[in-house]
């Protein structure tokens, strides 16, 4: 059997755990808000028409930090059709997503929706077809105690005490050809730059993100960061990442490798903001916020006609089913940034339901898990303290894309009542035995062992099948004067908490 060895070190120290890491994403898209979060006829639906059993999955995956409301979707939202009398909400067309908006959850709705789930709302402004004065109006009429006009708005429609939104986005994939006002890295700069100096002129502790490049592959990636920084850094706290990924070709290899590129991302975005700050002479360094990631796969809602000439309401789009292999990855990239939490402060899992999520429904009847829920949940759960960086000495397998990757991924987190240890095997083939040491962590019992595998790598939950995939039990797992032993199956996350 091929071994494998982990060291835990105290004194490797990433970051202390923020649970923004743990963040999600609700955009405008598809069922993800209507028939998704919202569904006034449904069973459970609570007077605001949210249905509660997503409330309770939600609560249950463990989303600390929500995006909203796009996405791309954001780059045509009129905040003000949001608000107020839903019966004389006005109905808009996305462009976005070629569909219709009724506008009957809006910014005052979501804010309570988020109070249901314990989650805290990440604001996205438009900064595609707007600009400065609808951000700051935005800002008035969620932020403001009282006693101005829009902030008394927000009172004579039904919510007392402000919002208080800490984290704002300004704009969305601002250097994609794909987003409604799409700019240049120097032009999308400077309206960045002005848009955050006058937020942080009305309050200087909003915690602001830039919009980095779409992806890795983007031709002007690197080069974008850059330019928009030079104009941006000193008004601003976080520049977005955001990546997705999917199986191409048969190729379960590289697939499975797939965190490998979200690493060459960071680290190439870490080392262009630095940059930057030292060329400025700045003692601030750029947080990273990676609020969009995912398995999502593209290739095939591209060659689809989800997306057409039709002006729906809510049409299904893009509603990814999940494998096996799926969420092995999606566990993978969730250790990556925790891997990289000293720069990477706060992520969003990209979306929260039915719009490639973990999180399904259907029309008047269930909401159930798909295999993506299970690596996130257990990680929200049992990560808690401090993030730790394990050495790994471990085998390399070959692949297509990325040359040789590691067999096995890890990462550790603790605090004072013990641990937890996240591991992937990225083997199609064998099981690993893995020895770990953690007589640093100061642990004396498992308290816990799951893992996520099956058989069938190809296994789905599905409407007709929603518990075909779940956790098992990591059988034969031990600990013996400090070594932690386990077996980790063929293409499987493993997750064993310390007490």
């Amino acid at each position: 059997m091929t071994t494998a060895r982990i060291t835990v070190d105290s004194d490797a120290v990433v970051a202390p755990l923020n649970r923004r890491i743990f963040g999600s994403f609700v955009e405008h898209l598809g069922r993800c808000v209507y028939d998704g979060i919202y569904e006034p006829g449904h069973p459970t639906a609570n007077e605001d028409g949210f249905r509660l059993d997503v409330v309770d999955l939600v609560r249950e995956l463990g989303s600390t930090t929500v995006r909203y409301p796009g996405g791309n979707f954001v780059s045509g939202f009129r905040w003000e059709d949001s608000v107020g009398p839903r019966e004389k909400r006005p109905v808009r067309r996305d462009l976005a997503w070629h569909a219709l908006e009724s506008n009957q959850v809006g910014v005052d709705e979501f804010a309570r929706w988020l109070k249901l789930t314990g989650s805290e709302l990440m604001m996205a402004v438009n900064l595609g077809t707007r600009g400065i004065e609808a951000a700051l109006d935005l800002l008035e009429y969620c932020n403001h105690p009282s006693g101005t006009a829009l902030s008394d708005q927000r009172i004579a429609n039904g919510t007392a005490e402000p919002h208080d939104i800490r984290m704002w986005c300004l704009g969305n994939e601002m250097d994609g050809p794909w987003q409604t006002g799409y700019m240049t890295a120097d032009d999308y700069g400077k309206i960045a730059a002005r848009t955050a100096q006058a937020m942080k002129t009305a309050d200087k502790t909003l915690e602001l993100v830039v919009c980095g490049s779409s992806g890795s592959m983007m031709p002007t990636f690197g080069d974008w960061e850059r330019t928009v920084l030079e104009h941006a850094y000193d008004h601003v706290d976080y520049i977005s990442c955001h990546a997705y990924y999917q199986e191409r070709g048969g190729d379960l290899d590289s697939y499975l490798a797939s965190s490998l590129d979200m690493q060459y991302f960071i680290e190439t975005v870490v080392a262009t903001a630095d940059h930057v700050g030292n060329k400025l002479r700045s003692s601030k360094k750029i947080k990273l916020s990676f609020d969009e990631w995912n398995i999502w796969y593209l290739d095939e809602h591209r060659e689809s006609d989800e997306v057409n000439d039709q002006w729906r309401y809510a049409p299904r789009q893009l509603e990814d089913v999940y494998s096996v292999a799926d969420a092995v990855v999606l566990g993978n990239l969730l250790i990556t940034l925790l891997r990289n939490h000293d720069r990477v402060a706060s992520a969003s899992l990209a979306q929260l339901v039915n719009v490639i999520a973990p999180i399904m429904t259907e029309p008047g009847g269930d909401a159930w898990r798909q295999t993506t829920f299970f690596p996130f949940s257990v990680t929200s759960r049992l990560a808690r303290g401090t993030v730790l960086r394990p050495r790994i000495d471990v085998g390399t397998y070959a692949t297509a894309v990325y040359g040789d990757a590691p067999l096995v991924d890890a990462v550790v987190t603790a605090d004072d009542e013990g641990g937890a240890v996240f591991l992937v095997n990225r083997s199609r083939t064998e099981s690993i035995e893995v020895s770990i040491d953690v007589t640093a962590l100061g642990a004396g019992a498992i308290a816990e062992a799951t893992t996520l595998w099956d058989e069938d790598v190809y296994a789905r939950n599905t409407l007709e099948d929603q518990e075909r995939v779940g956790l098992k039990p990591l059988e034969g797992a031990s600990l013996a004067d400090g070594v932690l032993t386990v077996t980790l199956p063929p293409v499987s996350w493993s997750a064993i908490a310390l007490s």
